[in-house]
């Protein structure tokens, strides 16, 4: 069986980070493993408190998988923190992985703030440069570049200068944009769209999370990174579409939606 790490924050309501991760990875046949970088209390409407773990137990949390298990991919999420981000890349350094997808997770989706300049600046510096594809979305990219993204060209602009950061390619996601939700995927060299369709739901807690873990657990099973990002998209469009309307405010995605009822019965 193939393996994936998921380094990110902990989502008390299930929708999100680690816990969107692992089902995400077990969805697509993988073992997943994690390293929590922060507990959250948090449900559909919003994040109430954040409480960032020690930057020792989050080397170690890494060092204990890379020294026992093999990781075929790692998967990055919610940081939080100049001194975390530092700690994460030190420790991605240290093991060389493979495949590294990192989804610079800066804004929650009730407005709440998870990543602060200082964190922003490590995280071009020290992680960028590390990634097998990093998956932005139009308010993140904005953040990265400096500029606003309104237009067509704004997409190729950003992709090019996110690129040049260091991260081998870029996928811009275009959920936040007008119309259908189009992602832009830039391998360095050529552009690709990665055409969607805009589900009308509100239903929508965890669906960057779960795209990236999507990506992250094809890549693990072998598939290339235009595939993987393809595949990736049919699925959190159909974990949409079959969303849940739990909580008051944005519901979990399905992540196991393309299972049979008895056979989610048995996976949870």
């Amino acid at each position: 069986m193939k393996t994936a790490l998921t380094i990110a924050g902990s989502d008390s309501g299930g929708g999100a980070g680690i816990q969107a991760d692992l089902k995400t990875f077990s969805a697509h046949g993988v073992f997943g493993m994690s390293a929590i970088t922060a507990v959250t209390a948090q449900n559909t409407m919003e994040v109430r408190s954040v409480q960032p773990i020690e930057t020792a137990i989050i080397s170690d949390q890494i060092a204990a998988i890379f020294e026992d298990i093999p990781v075929d991919a790692v998967k990055i999420g919610m940081l939080g923190s100049k001194e975390i981000v530092e700690t994460v890349a030190s420790s991605l350094k240290t093991f060389m992985p493979a495949i590294v997808i990192l989804d610079p997770v800066m804004i929650s989706k009730s407005g709440h703030h998870l990543l602060d300049e200082k964190a922003v600046s490590a995280l071009k510096m020290e992680l960028l440069p590390l990634a097998t594809l990093v998956t932005p979305n139009v308010p993140e990219a904005e953040v990265l570049t400096g500029f606003a993204i309104r237009t067509k060209q704004d997409f190729y602009r950003a992709c090019i200068s996110i690129q040049e950061m260091g991260p081998k390619a870029v996928l811009l996601k275009g959920g936040h944009a007008a119309g259908n939700p189009n992602d832009l995927f830039y391998d360095g060299t050529d552009f690709h769209w990665i055409k969607g369709e805009r589900i009308h739901t509100k239903n929508t807690h965890g669906t960057g999370c779960t795209l990236s873990s999507a990506i992250t657990s094809n890549l693990a099973n072998g598939l290339p990174l235009q595939v993987s990002i393809e595949q990736a998209k049919t699925y959190i469009s159909e974990a949409i579409r079959n969303s849940f309307s739990i909580g008051k405010g944005h519901g979990p995605v399905h992540h196991f939606h393309s299972y049979s009822k008895k056979e989610r019965s048995d996976l949870l």
